[in-house]
């Protein structure tokens, strides 16, 4: 029986996959180097490395790569205080699930991208706890973003359920012994999901996966 949801943010909670893309190629593109939609994915999405390594193999220093990443950081925040929209069917999902499970946010991004994301979508009340970039010793793919929220929780790992959209989040659920929902999104649609239990098409079809546990 599930007790508790882990969520991912971007891509699955709200729609800043694209943007934070962009952010990353446009930041590159003003370096001279080119970041396409596949590399982004691969690097990012799939193997959660990041892209600064096309800066590295450009022969760029460390402290060239930090202006870099202070460049993105900006450009990627201007987009964000302009309103970030929830994904299509989100709220309506949390609302069904609300008060049947544990639920926490368990997000890649840093603590303050997260408030600025949420600052208008009304959906913080939904969740018991939420994980930051930076809260947890090692990233995605690393399982320690979900061992942690399993403490949280205070339930075992099989009775925890995680809904992603990207493949790193996904065998980062699964190595934490984490069941794995995964809801591609935009730019991870069409991607493979290895050791996903399943996956699903919209986030509306969340509730009905979760009665089948």
């Amino acid at each position: 029986m599930i007790k508790a949801i882990f969520w991912d943010n971007d891509g699955v909670l709200v729609d800043t996959e694209e943007i934070y893309f962009q952010a990353n190629r446009d930041t590159l593109a003003g370096a001279g180097i080119e970041l396409t939609r596949q590399d982004f994915l691969e690097l990012s999405l799939i193997r959660g490395k990041g892209v600064w390594g096309l800066a590295e193999m450009n022969g760029m220093s460390h402290d060239e790569i930090e202006r870099l990443k202070e460049k993105r950081n900006r450009i990627y925040n201007k987009e964000l205080e302009s309103g970030i929209p929830l994904i299509n069917g989100v709220k309506e999902v949390l609302e069904i699930l609300d008060g049947k499970y544990i639920m926490g946010i368990v997000t890649s991004a840093y603590r303050h991208d997260f408030e600025i994301i949420h600052r208008s979508t009304g959906i913080l009340q939904y969740f018991n706890f939420v994980l930051a970039g930076g809260e947890y010793e090692y990233y995605k793919p690393h399982p320690a973003p979900y061992l942690r929220a399993i403490e949280l929780s205070g339930c075992k790992p099989w009775e925890c359920m995680a809904i992603e959209d990207s493949p790193r989040g996904v065998e980062s659920a699964v190595k934490a012994g984490i069941r794995c929902i995964a809801v591609p999104h935009g730019i991870t649609e069409g991607l493979d999901f290895p050791g996903a239990w399943k996956i699903m098409s919209h986030i509306s079809q969340v509730p009905q996966a979760l009665s089948l546990a």
